[in-house]
């Protein structure tokens, strides 16, 4: 089963807008981690530390493989509810290979993500576009 990111998640458990009496979620990240992306096979990264980053500003949902390896590690940022009547889209980032690129995602969701906030210009060098699904 592979996961769709541009899809609505309902639930807190899922990583809905429940957010326990906090106010409206700012927007949602799915995070892949199956075959490459989150493994070994990306040397040098802290995935565990990345994750629970994320998870300290947005929810976050983990999702098995995104089809995508070449792109490992890869995060999509979802829009949030404002963010999509403004025409925001889900954004597709890959090789989020280091702190640094994990603070930007962070601060670009703080600012509002998709269809709020600019994309900042560093995470632009990370997007590429989603990849089509083939008809099975």
């Amino acid at each position: 089963m592979h996961a769709t990111p541009g899809t609505e998640l309902g639930t807190a458990a899922d990583g809905g807008t429940d957010t326990g009496g906090r106010g409206p979620v700012p927007c949602r990240v799915v995070v892949c981690r199956d075959c490459c992306c989150g493994t070994a096979k990306i040397p040098g990264v802290d995935h565990r530390a990345q994750t629970e980053r994320l998870r300290s500003e947005v929810p976050v949902r983990i999702s098995e493989c995104l089809d995508v390896c070449e792109q490992a590690n890869v995060v999509v940022v979802q829009p949030s509810a404002a963010g999509r009547a403004a025409g925001g889209r889900p954004v597709w980032l890959g090789l989020v290979n280091d702190a640094a690129a994990t603070e930007d995602i962070v601060a670009w969701v703080r600012a509002g993500g998709p269809g709020v906030a600019p994309l900042p210009e560093i995470l632009e060098l990370h997007t590429f576009a989603q990849p089509r699904r083939t008809p099975a």
